[in-house]
């Protein structure tokens, strides 16, 4: 064996240092030093107040990154601090990274958007619609069932408009609430959708707007077409080529280590919730809904390749035109939750913000982006070429201002 061969074996073994985006002085594009130290300030006081035990943030513009600050620690009993290549469940911040793969999908001519998943995944053919036995009762009165007046199609899918039955809401939600509760790490994600199809709908497709776990039939559609695991999809059409080397549905054991502790506010205390999903060392079930774990820079190249309208580095994962088609408003004028979302409509896996009065948030017209179960949040804005992103680790989190917070005092720091 030759000392070249040796060589290139050991280094085919080491770990891949994560890529990541320049880094530049805050000035250099066009944002203050000085303002960006509100952001710093305003997740300190978050962590001073107990309400949460760290932070990564990241604000980038025109390519670079202008702020990347860790706060606070990792985990509460260790104290460790937290770092900025620490890892976090991302919760529905996957979505959008489905979406995009099933979109990449949809670019090689799989399909057209208002093809019936049936199609694809017929467990869902015929679909029976719940309908609450009390008059104006979704919940709790029991219901009876009729035929949809149409099939769920992709796009109803990707906008949350497909009236699937939800963990959250609607007559059907105790049954989902079992479902979910009984699934096993082991199960995959066919067996899922199976006993998904199997509930009546929430409503008639089309006709409301409703989170829900639409995006994990996306994911299933997505192995269903390639003929991959969605981690297998995910590993070679997007995070590979995207350099995003700490992102994974259960992390490697290197990357264990860098898992931040996730919590819960219970009796006026931060409590450790389990260390379920990333942590696990047997489970098989590829959330598209929810599943990734992953650092703030990893998710930084992701956005950026948004951004740039498909390409980062050199790579293209999509056309410009599918960008373009994702931040389109696709649901009309169908509310959405009025207390978060006033001022946005939904595109194909994002919010899209259309109005930035009713918003009520800095920012402009056109951005857009998602967030997760656990206080994860990003935005990208087109028109000022930024980026944010926060990491924070808190279930519930609804309870907190610090997204909009954290979005207004990000902005507020561009000064031309």
């Amino acid at each position: 064996m030759s000392p070249r061969f040796c060589l290139s074996a050991v280094l085919c073994l080491l770990p891949v240092a994560a890529a990541t985006l320049p880094k530049t002085g805050p000035e250099k594009v066009g944002l203050s030093a000085e303002r960006l130290k509100r952001v710093d300030r305003l997740m300190q006081r978050y962590i001073d107040k107990g309400e949460i035990a760290g932070a990564v943030t990241l604000v980038a513009r025109k390519g670079q990154i202008a702020h990347l600050n860790a706060q606070g620690v990792m985990d509460l009993d260790t104290k460790r601090p937290m770092t900025t290549d620490a890892i976090f469940r991302l919760a529905s911040m996957t979505k959008p990274i489905t979406s995009l793969a099933v979109m990449m999908l949809h670019e090689e001519g799989h399909f057209l958007l208002k093809d019936p998943i049936s199609k694809f995944l017929p467990e869902f053919k015929n679909p029976q619609v719940a309908v609450a036995n009390a008059p104006n009762e979704r919940a709790g009165g029991g219901f009876r069932t009729v035929p949809a007046e149409r099939e769920i199609t992709i796009r109803d899918l990707l906008t949350h408009t497909s009236g699937l039955a939800s963990g959250t809401a609607g007559a059907t939600m105790a049954l989902v609430q079992k479902l979910n509760a009984t699934r096993k790490p082991e199960d995959l994600l066919a067996s899922y959708t199976v006993k998904l199809a199997a509930l009546p709908l929430n409503f008639q497709p089309g006709t409301h707007w409703e989170y829900g776990p639409a995006t994990d039939v996306l994911g299933r559609l997505v192995e269903v077409v390639s003929g991959q695991s969605l981690d297998q999809f995910f590993r070679q059409r997007i995070l590979d080529p995207l350099g995003m080397t700490d992102t994974h549905f259960y992390l490697p054991e290197d990357r264990l280590p860098r898992l931040t502790t996730a919590y819960e506010k219970a009796e006026g205390q931060l409590r450790k919730l389990p260390a379920l999903g990333p942590a696990s060392r047997t489970a098989k079930f590829y959330a598209g809904g929810g599943g990734l774990a992953g650092t703030a820079e990893d998710y930084l190249r992701f956005c950026q390749m948004m951004l740039n309208g498909g390409q980062l580095d050199g790579k293209r994962l999509v056309s410009p035109k599918t960008i373009e088609m994702m931040r389109a408003n696709h649901i009309g004028d169908l509310p959405m939750w009025q207390d978060t979302l006033s001022g946005y409509h939904f595109g194909l896996g994002l919010r899209v913000r259309a109005s930035n009065g009713q918003a009520a948030v800095l920012g402009s017209e056109g951005s857009y982006g998602w967030g997760g179960a656990y206080g994860t949040y990003f935005w990208i804005d087109p028109k000022e070429q930024m980026i944010g992103i926060m990491m924070i680790q808190l279930m519930p989190y609804a309870h907190l201002n610090i997204r909009p917070e954290f979005q207004n005092v990000a902005t507020q720091a561009i000064v031309e």
